[in-house]
């Protein structure tokens, strides 16, 4: 893993979460810390989960996680997130993460993608169905 990676364009479409990577969010190498990376992924799906489901949605599972790449202090991030498969009650989502290491350019890195479910609850937090799954 290196600074060099082949840049990609980032997608057409608006990132679920677009943050600056700062100095209290590395780890002890000095390189951003992966559970913080898991941490925006799984706000950025949640995002699109609550917008499918029409509503509140939990994480249950983590189904994949792959880092590539480093992120590093300053690094613009930017979380894609897709709804992929919808359930009766459980939604499957996919995000990508893209790391801007010079920002005003439009290359970028992808660093990082993962799959989640969801799954939509009600007020009691007991799973319901899905609006239109």
């Amino acid at each position: 893993m290196t600074r060099d990676a082949a840049p990609d364009r980032l997608p057409e479409r608006q990132p679920a979460v677009r943050v600056l990577a700062m100095p209290t969010d590395t780890n002890a190498a000095g390189d951003i810390f992966g559970g913080w990376i898991m941490s925006q992924v799984d706000i950025a799906g949640s995002i699109a989960a609550y917008r499918r489901a029409g509503g509140r949605v939990v994480t249950v599972a983590v189904n994949s996680f792959q880092f590539h790449q480093p992120v590093f202090v300053g690094d613009l991030i930017s979380c894609y997130a897709e709804v992929t498969r919808v359930g009766r009650t459980s939604l499957t989502v996919r995000v990508e993460v893209y790391a801007e290491r010079g920002r005003g350019i439009e290359e970028a890195i992808r660093v990082t993608e993962a799959e989640l479910t969801y799954v939509a609850i009600d007020p009691d937090r007991r799973p319901r169905p899905v609006d239109g799954g």
